[in-house]
């Protein structure tokens, strides 16, 4: 069966080179050989889905593997490295993950894994909402909520999004954390913000930083 190694590279080359090193020593040790690597040049922040990873897996067959340097080099969210990992799982691709040294091949000992890691996503998302809610109530108690959009809106796939972005950012939560909630990617909420001036002067602060 194929292997391939997928590499979530900067523009310096020693990063590339530094994963490879990493994959081929981990490689060697599993038996795993004529492996194909694919670079991507992208932000871990860029949903998988719009990656070449998004196209690499979707071109996998069952019994295939793909390793990875690290778990960091997946995905910077803990819930898209959970997606990733639950679409390998469910087309029964065999993951590798070199530095943590963990294999996900639909043994027991793999299925025990996902299912810790699912929870550990489950439990963030838990977080997250709990204090939004409590954000949101905090505000509304001093009488700040946030209100509908004034005037006709210009055309976005975020305005039907409006409203909830709004109360999150009343409620102080920053732009990376909006962006999970809503899950969207965090430069596209960044940008709708800032060209739709939802940012107020009194949470500028708590928010300008992506």
């Amino acid at each position: 069966m194929p292997t391939y190694a997928y590499l979530r590279v900067s523009t310096d080359a020693q990063d590339a080179q530094h994963q490879k090193h990493g994959i081929l020593e981990y490689a060697n040790q599993m038996g795993l050989t004529d492996i194909q690597f694919v670079e991507d040049t992208v932000s871990g922040r860029k949903k998988w889905q719009e990656r070449k990873l998004g196209k690499l897996l979707s071109d996998l067959a069952p019994g295939d593997s793909l390793i990875f340097s690290e778990i960091s080099r997946i995905a910077r969210s803990t819930l898209q490295v959970l997606d990733v990992l639950e679409f390998s799982m469910l087309h029964k691709v065999n993951v590798h993950i070199a530095k943590q040294n963990m294999r996900l091949d639909g043994s027991l000992q793999s299925t025990i894994t996902a299912t810790v890691l699912g929870l550990a996503a489950e439990i963030e998302r838990e977080f997250i909402s709990t204090r939004t809610r409590e954000a949101l109530a905090a505000k509304r108690a001093q009488g700040i909520i946030g209100g509908r959009p004034k005037g006709p809106a210009a055309t976005h796939k975020l305005d039907k999004k409006r409203r909830r972005i709004e109360e999150y950012l009343q409620a102080g939560l920053s732009q990376r954390a909006i962006a999970k909630l809503i899950d969207e990617p965090a430069s596209t909420v960044n940008d709708y913000i800032r060209r739709n001036a939802l940012i107020t002067s009194s949470n500028h602060n708590d928010h300008s930083a992506r």
